[in-house]
């Protein structure tokens, strides 16, 4: 299994940076569905008075997909690759939208929040410790604020499994090896095939002392591939009984 972690992989995102928004337009529903999972968020009136942070914002896609859903929100845009923030940075932007460099595990002791709601688009899988993340995140989110997920989770169905095998095999690991990221590609295949089922991921949401946790998927050829999670944060989570001799 070819996985990147932490550092190594935010210098993976920087080398692609400079194609990643060609690559990701080849895919069909690619910002649509980032779109899809924004709204569902369903954020009151445009968002207006919410502050929102877009953990792991790579390039702005799902920046861009905030602000559509909620046109009136302060949005905080994090990720830790330099080279994806600087691509997102070159886009235009309202002044409401602020980037930060900084790793998922950084933000909640950086000083920023508490948020409204929480957007993480393609971040928990690449994360060392997703339940720290969430953790974090919960920690982050004022009482009954709100959390969507976007995320590569396979269904737990061997199709939706072979069909992502053999897209990475026939398009997205040739893709990538011809921009010179093939290593990049590799960890998408195998960070996806690793990672939680959906239902697996919505039990760890739960765990993580999130509620009303439901899970939607998208639509298209990634039905049963990308899923959105929807979650509130509830109260702290009950500590495991200790173990008596």
């Amino acid at each position: 299994m070819s996985l990147l972690r932490d550092h190594d992989l935010a210098r993976a995102f920087d080398h692609a940076a400079h194609t990643y928004d060609r690559l990701t337009s080849l895919n069909p529903g690619y910002r649509t569905d980032l779109l899809r999972s924004a709204r569902r968020l369903r954020l009151p009136d445009d968002g207006a008075g919410l502050h929102v942070l877009d953990l792991g914002c790579g390039t702005g896609a799902s920046t861009r997909a905030l602000l559509a859903a909620a046109p009136r929100a302060r949005v905080t845009a994090v990720d830790a690759s330099a080279g994806m923030l600087r691509r997102a940075l070159a886009k235009p932007w309202p002044a409401r939208v602020r980037f930060l460099h900084l790793t998922a595990e950084e933000v909640a002791s950086c000083g920023e929040g508490p948020f409204d709601a929480v957007f993480a688009a393609y971040l928990f899988r690449n994360v060392t410790d997703p339940d720290a993340v969430l953790g974090s995140v919960r920690s982050l989110l004022r009482p009954d604020g709100r959390l969507a997920v976007h995320e590569y989770s396979l269904s737990g169905s061997r199709v939706h499994r072979a069909l992502w095998t053999a897209v990475c095999q026939g398009i997205v690991i040739p893709a990538g090896t011809l921009t010179g990221d093939r290593a990049l590609y590799r960890h998408l295949r195998h960070s996806v095939t690793g990672f939680d089922t959906a239902p697996a991921f919505a039990a760890r949401l739960t765990r993580a002392g999130f509620t009303a946790v439901r899970v939607a998927p998208v639509a298209g050829w990634q039905t049963g591939i990308v899923h959105t999670f929807l979650a509130r944060r509830g109260p702290a989570p009950a500590p495991a009984p200790e173990h008596t001799r």
